[in-house]
């Protein structure tokens, strides 16, 4: 055997080693944005800012308020949401603003 038949196992095995720590380094595409954040992005954001959220005489706050302020506000735009479109927002501003304590968050989300 020559000196480069013996080198073509080793050039192999080091390419097929770099390649799977590179495929490891790789990062995972960020998971679709949820239903709600898909509604409150496109329905809500050019008029509620986090600002909006954050300041001092907010009306939401708990999980029955938030629900109450999205179902209040999805009405006076004329959205015409359903009770699921309703508490995907609300759980999506919940997740990401709110964090109301989760024994008052109900579970049961209509949609996976």
């Amino acid at each position: 055997m020559t000196s480069l038949q013996a080198r073509i196992p080793l050039f192999v095995a080091l390419c097929c080693a770099g390649a799977m720590a590179l495929a490891q380094t790789v990062t995972a595409p960020s998971p679709s944005p949820s239903r709600g954040e898909l509604l409150y992005s496109t329905h809500c954001i050019s008029c509620h800012s986090t600002q909006m959220h954050w300041r001092n005489d907010r009306l939401a706050y708990d999980w029955a308020s938030l629900k109450v302020q999205v179902r209040r506000w999805q009405g006076n735009a004329g959205l015409q949401w359903g009770d699921a479109d309703i508490t995907d927002v609300s759980h999506y501003l919940n997740d990401t603003i709110y964090s109301f304590p989760a024994d008052r968050v109900s579970s049961a989300r209509p949609r996976p």
